[in-house]
Order: structure tokens, then sequence, then C-alpha cells
């Protein structure tokens, strides 16, 4: 039996020095410092949270507008939308141009507790960047735009 070469990329292969494991890495570890602050002070999840915000930003939203605009898969936004709506932070009304749609929009309290999270989220992303340059978060917001587009734009193309 013939023996098997050995991709040399396989061999050198090293997952903590792996670029999207790394992202992935940041991510989770920002999200753990947001998620403790959220949870404790307003008792609302990352996903809670999004979601609240885009439809605070953007005004009555559909779930899956807000899955669009969280990059989150519908199970996630249906589970923070009906908690949001339990916790009296969101309604949930018919869409007028679809008869099946539904559409989500803040309550006085949802409008509260937005105006409250607000400057925490200021302060931690400020936190959470301090020691950077102006020039390092325009790099950073840069690259992250490019790495956005550049998958979607896989994603977009990839056979299916």
């Amino acid at each position: 039996m013939p023996e098997k070469k050995h991709d040399p990329r396989v061999a050198a292969f090293s997952l903590a020095e792996f670029l999207p494991y790394r992202l992935a890495v940041a991510t989770d570890s920002i999200s753990r410092v947001f998620s403790e602050s959220y949870e404790g002070s307003f008792n609302l999840t990352i996903p809670e949270w999004r979601t609240l915000a885009v439809v605070a930003k953007h005004g009555p939203l559909s779930p899956t507008s807000v899955g669009h605009r969280t990059a989150m898969d519908k199970v996630k936004v249906s589970r923070a939308a009906q908690s949001l709506i339990t916790k009296g932070l969101l309604r949930q009304s018919l869409d007028p141009t679809d008869g099946r749609g539904r559409l989500l929009r803040l309550t006085r309290k949802g409008i509260s507790t937005y105006a409250s999270i607000v400057p925490l989220a200021a302060k931690l992303e400020a936190k959470v960047f301090d020691g950077f340059s102006r020039a390092d978060l325009t790099a950073l917001n840069r690259m992250l735009t490019k790495i956005i587009s550049r998958t979607e734009t896989n994603r977009r193309d990839a056979p299916r």
C-alpha cells in the first residue's frame, strides 16, 4: 500500500494562529463582557439587546429584517423577540403589507430601557478599546467591513 503524502499546510496548521478562530475568540470575549453587564443590569441577553437595538434604530421591523440586520438566525430572533414581548419591551402586530407577517415595535418601557442601555454600551465599548489609537480603531473598522463584505460575497457566490 502506497504511503500517503501529507500536505505541509496540515502539519503547520495552528488553531491558535488561525485568523477566523482568533476573530471568534475575540468576539466571544467581548460578548461576555457585554452580556454580564446587560444581564446583570437589565435582565437582557445579547440576542435580546441586539433585537431591541435594531428595532429602536430602524422602527417597526419584521423578525426576518431583525435577523438580517443582526446576523442572527430565525430561531434566535424568535426567542429574543418573544422574551422581549414577555418582558414588555416589544410589542408585536400584524404586518399590514403581509397578512402572514408581523412587525416588532418598542413599547414605552422598551424605549426607556434602550435609552438607559446606550450609555452603558458606549462606556463598555470605550473600556474594551481603551489604549487603541483612533488610527487603530479606524483600521480595525475598515478591516471588519472588508471581512464582512468578502464573506457575504463568498457565501452568495458559493455553489449550492
